[in-house]
């Protein structure tokens, strides 16, 4: 997969992460980095990495995308001939996906300080893909959210949206 590509699909993730329902655009991706980041590249630049008439980037160019996409720098490169992506394992594909997916959101609920931490910490655990499938697996199980709940946070409101039942 050559750079520009990679950049599309990082486009078209975001612009459904963002619920455009179709992938952002480079001039949309130029203003939300400025807006987001306070910098940003411009839209020539953009198209011209997308194009293949700018094979390389700069190292802050780089950088700057990177932290956009929450992905890492290194991704951000043509893979090498001969690389082929069935080479990665479906679930490890797919658990990247799941952390864009929280990065986008703990960006999305900034204002919500407790829940931006919980859908970071969720990403950066090496499987969150099996994080959130344990998650799953507490909610459906009768009582055992809430009294985890009184467990973790005796003095906050549990997840049934109701403070803790009052020990006597």
């Amino acid at each position: 997969m050559t750079l520009g590509d990679k950049l599309r699909s990082l486009r078209a993730i975001e612009g459904s992460l963002r619920g455009l329902g179709r992938p952002m655009t480079q001039s949309e991706l130029v203003e939300a980095m400025k807006q987001e980041l306070g910098e940003g590249l411009s839209q020539a630049y953009v198209s011209q990495i997308e194009s293949g008439t700018r094979p390389h980037m700069t190292n802050t160019s780089r950088e700057l995308l990177a932290r956009f996409f929450r992905v890492y720098p290194g991704f951000l490169v043509d893979d090498p001939e001969g690389y082929s992506r069935e080479l990665q394992s479906p679930l490890r594909t797919t658990d990247s996906t799941v952390d864009a997916w929280l990065y986008a959101g703990a960006v999305q609920f900034s204002a919500d300080p407790p829940l931006e931490q919980a859908l970071l910490a969720i990403a950066e655990v090496s499987d969150s893909r099996g994080a959130l499938l344990l998650l799953g697996e507490i909610l459906r199980t009768p009582g055992l959210a809430e009294r985890l709940s009184e467990v973790l946070q005796p003095s906050t409101v549990g997840v049934t949206g109701h403070p803790p039942p009052a020990h006597n």
